[in-house]
């Protein structure tokens, strides 16, 4: 049951974000000035900061969806980017979100056991933005990550593959630190202004929507 309000709850957001960025995109279509062409042209800042709400779906531990919420810092290093016909620019990001699942996750030997399950990720990125128009940008954001899971108590069930109710007993659960050798994440912003912009973001392991201050 938890785990269907998670699920609900990441189709909720999702569903809102779609909806807000296509309202932004109709009501600037017809003003939006193309600036993909013209290295340099972009608000110049000395460090993003992104508080955001995140939305996991695709960590192998755990069966059900899990939201949180997190927070980025990028700094930019090359202004005018790797590629100099165009608009777009580097930066490094250092994050920290914190998930929480509250549903099943699969192991070996009892595929439906069901405790609280948190992680903490610290992901560490480099952040390649293309700024496409006045109001829009993209970027893509690959780099690794160090991750601490921790496991909470059992509830005293679970449901079989006919879905029916079975009682469990839950052991101990250990917690675990890892790095995570490659994450990726791919995104976009719609910008308020010079300083401020919704940003959304998807990829591994989690999505996130939040706002960026860029002062």
């Amino acid at each position: 049951m938890s785990g269907r309000r998670s699920q609900s709850a990441f189709r909720l957001v999702v569903v809102c974000a779609a909806l807000v960025a296509a309202s932004l995109g109709a009501r600037t279509a017809r003003a939006e000035d193309m600036i993909i062409k013209r290295p340099g042209d972009h608000p110049v800042y000395s460090v993003e900061i992104e508080p955001h709400l995140t939305l996991a779906f695709l960590i192998p531990s755990a069966g059900s969806s899990g939201v949180g919420i997190g927070g980025r810092f990028t700094i930019p290093i090359v202004k005018n980017g790797f590629v100099s016909s165009i608009n777009n620019s580097v930066g490094i990001g250092f994050g920290l979100d914190w998930i929480h699942y509250n549903g099943c996750y699969r192991r070996w030997g009892n595929p439906y056991s069901c405790p609280n399950f948190e992680t903490f990720i610290l992901p560490v990125v480099m952040q390649w933005n293309f700024f496409l128009s006045t109001h829009w940008s993209v970027f893509g954001e690959p780099g690794l990550a160090i991750n601490f899971n921790g496991y909470g108590s059992c509830v005293d069930f679970y449901y079989n593959d006919r879905g029916e109710r079975q009682g469990y007993v839950c052991g101990d659960r250990p917690n675990r630190l890892g790095v995570d050798p490659f994450i990726l994440f791919v995104g976009g912003r719609y910008h308020f202004s010079e300083t401020t912009a919704l940003t959304m973001r998807i990829g591994w392991p989690y999505a996130s929507i939040g706002v960026s201050f860029m002062p």
